[in-house]
């Protein structure tokens, strides 16, 4: 009864926007960002989150919310200083160095891998090197993660540069690079170990002197204090200590708030404004279509991709208006989620904490990113994606549904 409700309250949301669009599509009339605020609550109560926070951008305009607690039993509402887990979202930070290293002609999309390895280290090979461009498009044959890690291990800590390059010569990869994409965490560790390499300092050092320190984004970090951990959302299942999350610097770790992330979205928008500059175009393009892939395996966990970026996905073709740039992320008891429609120069992002499980009707389907896409194309003033299509029977033995409720975000687990 309750999921039937909010579908109602979403489709009589959605409806006058999308009427608007179809009666003036040169011009329609954008809605109130507030709208974002009725859709968030929507999806807050769907998804069973312990916390939420939504910030919106569309040109000059912010809108930011909490919901929920901040911690199970706190009563207290998430602010924008709130820390969080960015977890995969840290891949897209990754690449914006990356992007930057290639405009100064520092590295190059094609350089192997090996040229920044450590001094007797052999990159494993199948018909041809692993390449940078490879490392940040998914395409690497890298699998996604080291098979196996020590118990008990805080998120986002392990690997750590050594026992990720004493296990990479024994591998062997799972496809020759460039031909199918296999969303690999472990990969985006190695792209920063060789943006580390080819800029001779710490990546930690490196990311913050071209990225964060030019944004005065002073809460997002590897390197949490007492202070700013006191301040992170906790979700209903216990994720351990915050702690130092530099070993996955290039994957998963970044913390951050609410407040920077917002800055953030105004960078990727590329609008301006308050001397926030602009990200340079090359580091959302599109590098690879699908149609030109043997394989594709974890890239549409938001919706089919129509192309893969150095880090992002892209949804739908470019010269449609509803056109989706995305980067999703999981781990530690979050879900994270950015999503960009440069037609209207809007952004959102999202982040929640798991709550307890749920039972769930098995014809109640939620998925929090697609929500948050219909969040974004409404708040735009654009027309919703379209349903994807119904996917072939598969018989399994046991079924799980990924949401900010559920144990699938546990352990080291991230996007």
């Amino acid at each position: 009864m309750r999921d039937a409700t909010l579908r109602t309250l979403l489709a009589l949301l959605f409806v006058p926007f999308v009427s608007a669009f179809a009666q003036t599509p040169s011009a329609p009339e954008l809605p109130d960002l507030k709208l974002a605020g009725a859709l968030g609550d929507a999806m807050f109560i769907q998804s069973g989150a312990t916390g939420m926070v939504l910030v919106v951008v569309r040109d000059n305009q912010v809108y930011f919310r909490g919901y929920g607690e901040t911690a199970p039993g706190s009563q207290q509402l998430p602010t924008e200083d709130s820390l969080l887990r960015l977890c995969s979202l840290t891949k897209i930070f990754t690449t914006d160095v990356l992007t930057k290293l290639v405009l100064d002609k520092t590295v190059r999309l094609s350089d192997p891998l090996q040229r920044y390895a450590p001094p007797h280290t052999v990159v494993p090979r199948h018909v041809q090197p692993i390449t940078l461009g490879e490392l940040a498009t998914h395409t690497s044959g890298l699998p996604r993660e080291l098979s196996s890690h020590p118990r008990d291990t805080p998120h986002f800590t392990f690997p750590d540069y050594r026992t990720r390059w004493r296990w990479l010569p024994n591998q062997r990869l799972r496809s020759t690079p460039g031909t199918s994409a296999l969303y690999s965490n472990v990969a985006f560790d190695f792209l920063s170990d060789a943006l580390q390499s080819a800029a001779h300092k710490p990546y930690a050092r490196l990311l913050a002197e071209r990225t964060l320190n030019p944004l005065h984004m002073t809460g997002t970090t590897f390197f949490p204090n007492a202070a700013q951990c006191g301040r992170l959302l906790i979700g209903a299942s216990d994720q351990g200590p915050c702690t130092v999350t530099e070993a996955t610097a290039g994957s998963s770790g970044l913390y951050s708030t609410a407040a920077d992330m917002t800055t953030w979205l105004k960078y990727l928008l590329r609008t301006g404004g308050n001397g926030i500059p602009a990200q340079d175009p090359a580091a959302q393009e599109i590098q690879i279509l699908p149609s030109q892939l043997v394989h594709q395996q974890g890239l549409d966990h938001a919706g089919e991709p129509s192309g893969v970026g150095l880090g992002w996905i892209h949804i739908l073709p470019a010269d449609n208006p509803s056109h989706i740039v995305e980067k999703t992320g999981g781990g530690a008891g979050f879900v994270t989620y950015i999503a960009i429609n440069h037609t209207r120069h809007t952004a959102v992002f999202l982040a929640a904490t798991d709550g307890p499980p749920i039972p769930r009707p098995s014809d109640t389907h939620f998925s929090f990113f697609e929500s948050a896409n219909q969040l974004l194309l409404a708040t735009a003033g654009l027309p919703p994606l379209p349903p994807p299509p119904p996917k072939p029977a598969v018989k399994r033995t046991r079924r799980h549904h990924p949401s900010p409720s559920s144990s699938h975000h546990r352990r080291l687990h991230h996007r």
